[in-house]
């Protein structure tokens, strides 16, 4: 029986009520984190350019690591698609943060969000949503909550301000970065992507107040547009 001793006394160790062994938790090796981050952007890279179908073992190449490497981080290719969507969605949640953050007049928090969310592709998410991966997952869904209050945050600050027409909802916000960042991957017209940022500063002066006209129907929320299609999140 083990003795332990507790300030000069031997007690075994079968006595001490209620302490759990301790357990070493490893952590991974900083070259397989590294390997993994490496994987991830290049196959958001490539999502971004030629869609979610690109064969895998350009991914590893483009990653700098071998296919086998790839196949231990990513046993299935719905697991690099649904990393890559959390990844995309992270990023852009923190231009929306970092624009609300840093900028003092909402509306040009606005305008910066807009033009770093179309630097990111956020219109890649919807083909990419359209896998057969989880989209429930609880990573999925803490991520996608976060960028619906950063964009919500942005647009309500604007209209408070009275800086941007209160006829148009966040949603809507999103639909037409999405739209404007055109073309989507796989398409054979990737020389119109020089016209993103001059078309999406025609929208920002649309969404600028006063409002020059009046739109039809009714403000996008995202949440409709999550129940719609979840293509925004």
């Amino acid at each position: 029986m083990t003795q332990v001793d507790l300030g000069g006394t031997a007690v075994s160790s079968s006595s001490i009520a209620g302490v759990a062994p301790v357990r070493r938790v490893s952590r991974p090796r900083a070259d397989a984190v590294r390997n993994r981050e490496r994987i991830v952007t290049a196959a958001r890279e490539m999502f971004v350019e030629s869609g979610a179908q690109v064969p895998l073992d350009e991914i590893a190449r483009r990653a700098g690591v071998g296919n086998a490497t790839l196949y231990r981080n990513f046993p299935e290719r719905d697991d690099l698609v649904r990393e890559v969507v959390l990844s995309l969605t992270a990023r852009i949640t923190e231009r929306a943060v970092e624009a609300t953050e840093q900028e003092s007049d909402p509306f040009e928090a606005v305008r910066r969000f807009t033009h770093a969310a179309a630097d990111e592709r956020v219109g890649a998410l919807c083909p990419m949503l359209d896998g057969d991966f989880d989209k429930n997952h609880p990573d999925l869904l803490a991520e996608r909550s976060r960028l619906e209050e950063a964009v919500q945050e942005l647009v309500e600050r604007a209209q408070t301000a009275g800086r941007m027409r209160a006829d148009v909802g966040a949603g809507d916000l999103m639909i037409a970065v999405s739209q404007l960042t055109r073309p989507l991957p796989g398409t054979a017209c990737p020389s119109m992507d020089r016209f993103v940022h001059r078309h999406l500063q025609v929208l920002l002066d649309g969404l600028e107040a006063p409002a020059r006209s009046e739109l039809p129907g009714s403000a996008a929320t995202l949440e409709g547009l999550r129940r719609e299609s979840g293509c925004t999140s």
